[in-house]
């Protein structure tokens, strides 16, 4: 048992410390994150079809004025509704390419998962994403309809 805790320890302190993207797409603006550490970087773009068009530039442009590539990010995190079905395709698709060129592990939370939290801030989705245990590189969007 404590080989087990020791193990889960050391799997929280490693989570805890990689870079963080979050991406939420689905509702007014468009929103990137990155939590690095003590540090968070964030921008929001209109919410509009020429921008969900250019998404990927959207977020290779971000990272690049905050001095990261796509290879410094550890998880994503990303929106998936319920929201605008152009922002749920579109990010969910660019997330995907990313994890299979990448290999990076991607969560996909709504914030109806979390109903019940007080503190539902974009800071807080990967400690939120981890006490509702939701499952890595599982895509169950919401749409509006």
């Amino acid at each position: 048992m404590t080989l087990f805790s020791c193990a889960l320890e050391l799997k929280v302190n490693i989570i805890e410390k990689m870079n963080k993207l979050i991406i939420d797409a689905v509702k007014d603006n468009i929103f990137l994150m990155i939590i690095s550490n003590d540090n968070t970087y964030s921008v929001t773009h209109e919410n509009s079809k020429n921008n969900y068009e250019k998404l990927i530039v959207l977020l290779t442009d971000f990272l690049r004025i905050n001095n990261f590539k796509i290879s410094d990010i550890g998880l994503i995190y990303i929106n998936r509704g319920p929201g605008s079905f152009a922002g749920i395709r579109n990010s969910l698709s660019m997330i995907k390419a990313i994890h299979m060129i990448k290999k990076i592990d991607y969560y996909c939370f709504s914030f109806k998962d979390f109903d019940r939290e007080i503190n539902t801030k974009y800071e807080n989705i990967p400690n939120l994403c981890s006490k509702f245990n939701l499952k890595k590189n599982l895509i169950k969007p919401y749409y509006i309809s």
